[in-house]
């Protein structure tokens, strides 16, 4: 070997030059091993185990640590690499920062012992063997995540590059840590959407659907590959496509919209009654770029809820009713008797016979007791009218003539409920308001149906009235179940005419 190269290769080998650039060369290595290994870290564990071979090996030291603040802020332990279990039962919860703040610096201790740090603190500290160490923040994009420490055996000068390399270090494993988090987040709300049962749909600015999730498919019929980039308003009946301009509005000015009560449609065509709640979507930066819907199926409430107006209107419309006939029976009663008692017994026979037209009227709560309730035609028209029979005299205040027929159970109450009504109006308004006024029932066939025909006479002249009360929407409702319903204002009187589809009646 020549004299020259021997002299060069020693040279190389105490040139504070190279030393430097075989270091350089060793950290990059070091960051770009941490770098992947993060990319690939799929548990927490996995990410503060290549932080420590990360600090382990850029920083020169045997011992580390990472602190992560709990949801109370205080500094614990995760992760630590020879570091005995007294020593960390002894510094747990230690930090010389809080996680609001935001402008948190390195601190290194170069020597514990010459520090001026509490002398408890420096003699566990001490007794751990540790004489020079240093706290490295961890800074997260809103607030400070925590810290990792390094601890050397020896009293140590901190060079700039070692620094550098700490912070380096540090914001890979504070964005690595706050990814997990935000990634763990993310799951979970997806979790939550996918088994949500209300659907959840969210939409751009445009009013372009970008996600559906399993609760709209099974709301609405579409499939994710179906709707997915479809305009929301292909859910929006006809009549109400103005409303999806307006929503939009309201969100690109940052509104949340509660519990708006509106109707969609499904693929079928059919529509539905949904409750809607509608917030902005933001972006990293807090922009508003579209915007989510949760909708929930409330046909059943609705129907609940009309079903219960309905009945609350008939209690109503009832209730007044009655009121009408107890007094219209003791006018009646009154123009017929002879004395106190008399009128007395007469009211009283009245008010048991309207108390038994009253009670045919739950024979479709007896079918849902498993009984099954049936009467005849005329048995059933003879007992709603029984309460205003003539009494006292021979004059008959009504007749049933004609076809009779078993009256199955599912027919006695919409057709008492009919008859209740004729009833109640003649009394009130017709031919049983006067003395002299009746009733003809006449029951037949025609063209194979059956036809029950009411017809008044004798009372005061026959009014047709224009508004359309709650009793008449009653008597309509109740048709629809039997079959066909007209009214006649004749001058004699008013005649109905209820037609039955023949395969109602009973044989």
């Amino acid at each position: 070997m020549e004299p020259g190269a021997t002299g060069s290769a020693m040279r190389g080998q105490d040139d504070p030059a190279d030393a430097a650039l075989a270091r350089e060369a060793r950290q990059q290595t070091t960051l770009y091993r941490f770098t992947d290994r993060l990319f690939r870290a799929r548990t927490l564990d996995d990410i503060y185990e290549a932080a420590l071979d990360a600090i382990v090996g850029a920083l020169g030291c045997a011992r580390a640590s990472i602190l992560c603040f709990d949801h109370e802020g205080i500094a614990r332990f995760v992760a630590w690499r020879r570091l005995s279990d007294d020593y960390r039962a002894a510094v747990d919860g230690h930090s010389p920062w809080r996680p609001a703040e935001r402008d948190a610096r390195p601190i290194f201790i170069e020597d514990i012992a010459k520090s001026g740090e509490p002398s408890r603190l420096v003699e566990t500290v001490l007794a751990e063997g540790i004489q020079a160490l240093g706290f490295i923040p961890l800074a997260g994009t809103d607030a400070l995540l925590g810290k990792f420490m390094v601890y050397y055996d020896t009293p140590r000068v901190f060079p700039d590059h070692e620094r550098d390399i700490a912070l380096i270090i540090s914001r890979q494993l504070g964005f690595a840590i706050e990814r997990h988090a935000a990634d763990a987040s993310a799951r979970r709300l997806t979790a939550l959407v996918e088994s949500s049962e209300d659907a959840i749909v969210a939409k751009d600015l445009n009013g372009i659907i970008t996600d559906w999730n399993p609760g709209a498919e099974r709301l609405f019929g579409y499939s994710r590959g179906e709707i997915v980039g479809k305009p929301v308003t292909i859910l929006i009946p006809e009549d109400r496509q103005d409303e999806e301009p307006s929503i939009l509005a309201r969100i690109r000015a940052g509104e949340r919209v509660e519990h708006y009560e509106t109707i969609r449609k499904r693929k079928d065509g059919s529509q539905l009654d949904i409750s809607l709640t509608i917030s902005p979507i933001l972006d990293a930066g807090g922009r508003i770029v579209g915007a989510s819907k949760i909708a929930r199926d409330i046909t059943d409430w609705r129907r609940a809820q009309s079903q219960q107006q309905l009945l609350l209107r008939e209690m109503d419309h009832r209730i007044k009713n009655l009121f009408a006939v107890v007094g219209g029976i003791v006018h009646l009663s009154a123009s017929r008797a002879t004395s106190a008692t008399g009128l007395a017994s007469a009211v009283s026979e009245r008010l048991a016979a309207l108390a038994r037209a009253h009670s045919l009227t739950m024979s479709a709560a007896l079918e849902g007791r498993g009984e099954r309730a049936t009467t005849g035609l005329h048995a059933l028209i003879g007992e709603i009218l029984s309460p205003y029979r003539a009494q006292g005299t021979e004059q008959a205040r009504f007749s049933i003539s004609g076809l009779d027929r078993r009256v199955p159970g599912d027919m006695v109450t919409p057709l008492a409920l009919m008859l209740h009504e004729f009833a109640t109006n003649a009394m009130k308004y017709g031919s049983l308001s006067a003395d002299e006024g009746r009733v003809e029932i006449a029951c037949s066939e025609k063209d194979g149906d059956f036809l029950v025909t009411w017809r008044e006479s004798g009372g005061p002249p026959p009014k047709q009235v224009a508004a359309e009360g709650f009793g008449s929407v009653l008597v309509k409702a109740s048709a629809k179940q039997l079959g066909r319903l007209d009214k006649v204002w004749t001058p004699a009187g008013l005649v109905i005419e209820l037609l039955i589809a023949r395969d109602r009646f009973e044989a």
